[in-house]
């Protein structure tokens, strides 16, 4: 009987396995992750469940309700230390090994955190118990809230925030939010976007330390330019490491997160899925890390079909990455992956107006779109995506 690891019950961990299970019903697989439960679906932590709309059971990954189905070996709890690639067996915390014909690595990302920062009154949001501690602070009543980045968690985390009232202030050192996802233009319309809701938005500015109070409570976040924030809770949302610690000697290739070929092969036997792979994408023409929702799912189908043995070149995972952003009215949609070089063309309505549709261009390749309230447009932008990257199909939708 064959005999599968995933490492993560996470999106990408859970839908691989779902997928080898339909490609395998008789074969044994074994999911470990270091949760007590399985881990929740994260779009509605910076928005619904911290709003206090959702309560957690709302919040399942799209397929938990299908494990009992699945006929998993679940061990929750429990988490991986070493890999040796050679026999593909995980040694696990609890002091098992668990050896196997193939190995689904999905074990996401860890958010950064500031060094040295006080004990009290200060979060970050990667999971349920993330948001629910800062929704346990948040409904004590009116509070000064930091947000330091202006990534997509804390621009989604200060929209929420203001939403239920908070003073907030949104620190970003870069000169735009959301700096590596979106051009300059779309992060000035961003940026306006939260000074409208009444958010204090801080562009160019960084951090140098937090304050705290005797009690070990954060109270003033100071600024290097030395200005300063009052603050009674700090939000820190910038970015995520790739979770390869336990693979260091391994042998994997760990150049930011576990890099794979376009099928998501890392080794023999092993593939990797989700936010801690780096894979290359034949479609670009580039190797990628995508930390997005809809890709987690896709690339763990892909990673267990490799598995299962799927002819790479009809199992090669070329997708266009998509990933969309709800703050205050305004729903952000992006297909593609474009970069600060290609140029901007506003294809549908104005930026001004806060509807419309831009479309990225490198020569004769469009790298992507990206709607501000336009969803029909953008998505049909990516169908368009999907069969070529060519820039005449994508710019005819528009004329």
């Amino acid at each position: 009987m064959t005999t599968y690891l995933v490492v993560g019950a996470s999106l990408a961990g859970l839908s691989a396995a779902r997928t080898l299970r339909r490609g395998d019903p008789t074969a044994t697989i074994v999911v470990v992750d270091p949760s007590a439960e399985l881990p929740s679906d994260r779009p509605p932590l910076s928005k619904q469940v911290l709003a206090g709309e959702w309560e957690p059971d709302r919040a399942q990954q799209p397929s938990a309700p299908e494990v009992p189905d699945l006929d998993l070996d679940l061990r929750l709890g429990v988490h991986a230390v070493a890999l040796d690639v050679a026999t593909r067996t995980v040694t696990l915390s609890d002091g098992t090994e668990q050896a196997a014909d193939g190995i689904v690595i999905a074990t996401g990302a860890t958010p950064r955190r500031l060094p040295g920062a006080p004990p009290g009154g200060v979060h970050v949001l990667r999971d349920m118990a993330d948001s629910l501690a800062l929704r346990r602070e948040l409904d004590a009543g009116p509070a000064r809230v930091a947000v330091i980045g202006a990534g997509f968690i804390g621009a989604e985390v200060a929209a929420t925030c203001r939403g239920r009232g908070h003073e907030v202030t949104m620190i970003e050192a870069a000169p735009v939010p959301l700096p590596r996802a979106l051009p300059a233009p779309i992060g000035s319309f961003v940026a306006d976007l939260h000074r409208r809701h009444g958010v204090d938005v801080r562009l160019g500015a960084g951090v140098d330390r937090l304050d705290a109070d005797d009690s070990g409570r954060v109270r003033v976040v100071r600024l290097a330019d030395g200005s300063s924030v009052d603050a009674e809770v700090v939000v820190v949302g910038i970015g995520v490491t790739p979770s390869t610690g336990w693979l260091d000697g391994s042998g994997l290739d760990l150049s930011d997160g576990i890099v794979c070929d376009s099928t998501g092969l890392a080794a023999p036997g092993i593939t990797a899925a989700g936010d801690v792979a780096s894979w290359f994408n034949e479609h670009f023409g580039e190797r990628m890390r995508v930390e997005h929702w809809e890709h987690a799912i896709e690339h763990g189908e892909a990673a267990a079909t490799r598995l299962l043995g799927g002819d790479p070149a009809a199992v090669a995972f070329a997708s266009v990455p998509w990933f969309w952003s709800d703050q205050y009215d305004a729903k952000i949609q992006m297909a593609g992956r474009p970069d600060g070089d290609d140029e901007l063309h506003v294809v549908d309505g104005t930026i001004e107006d806060g509807r419309f549709v831009v479309a990225f261009r490198r020569g004769e390749r469009c790298t992507g779109v990206l709607g501000v309230n336009r969803p029909r447009l953008v998505m049909q932008a990516r169908m368009r995506l999907r069969e070529s990257l060519a820039w005449e199909p994508v710019a005819e939708l528009f004329r």
